[in-house]
C-alpha cells in the first residue's frame, strides 16, 4: 500500500510539471545551445555529411525547443511535442549513433547512447499517456 503523502506528491501538478521539465531537459538545453551557437550547430550537421546543413540545424532547433515547450506546457498537445521529440530521437540513433557500423570501443559507446535514446522515447510515450489523465490541483 502506497503512503498517502506519496500518492499526493505523485498526483500533484507541480511534480507533474517538474517531471516534464526534467524529461525534456536534454532537448531544451541542446536546442538553446544550438540556437546561441548556430554556427557550431551547422558545423555539426555538416560533419555528419547531411545535406542542407543550415536547414537541418534550423529544423533541429525548432523541433527541440517547440517539442519541449509543448511537453512542458502540458495540456492537449503533449502528444504532438512528445511525438516530434520521439521521432527526432529515433532519427538521431540512425543518423548520429549507428552503433552497427562502428568497431569497439565506438560501437559500445554508441550502443549505450542509443539505449539511452530508446529510454527517453519511452519516457515521452509515458508523458503522452499521463497527459490524458486528470491531475490533482496541488
Amino acid at each position: 500500500m502506497t503512503p498517502q503523502w506519496i500518492t499526493d506528491l505523485l498526483g500533484s501538478r507541480s511534480v507533474h510539471l517538474l517531471a516534464r521539465i526534467l524529461l525534456t531537459c536534454t532537448f531544451w538545453v541542446s536546442g538553446t545551445t544550438k540556437l546561441l551557437h548556430f554556427g557550431d550547430a551547422v558545423a555539426e550537421v555538416t560533419a555528419l555529411g547531411l545535406p542542407m546543413p543550415f536547414l537541418i540545424a534550423s529544423l533541429t532547433i525548432f523541433v527541440q525547443l517547440a517539442g519541449a515547450a509543448l511537453v512542458i506546457h502540458g495540456g492537449q498537445f503533449v502528444w504532438l511535442g512528445a511525438g516530434a521529440l520521439g521521432v527526432f530521437t529515433g532519427m538521431a540513433i540512425i543518423l548520429v549513433h549507428p552503433f552497427w557500423v562502428f568497431d569497439s570501443p565506438n560501437a559500445a559507446l554508441n550502443i549505450a547512447i542509443a539505449t539511452e535514446h530508446v529510454s527517453v522515447i519511452g519516457g515521452l510515450v509515458l508523458a503522452s499517456i499521463l497527459a490524458r489523465r486528470p491531475v490533482q490541483a496541488r
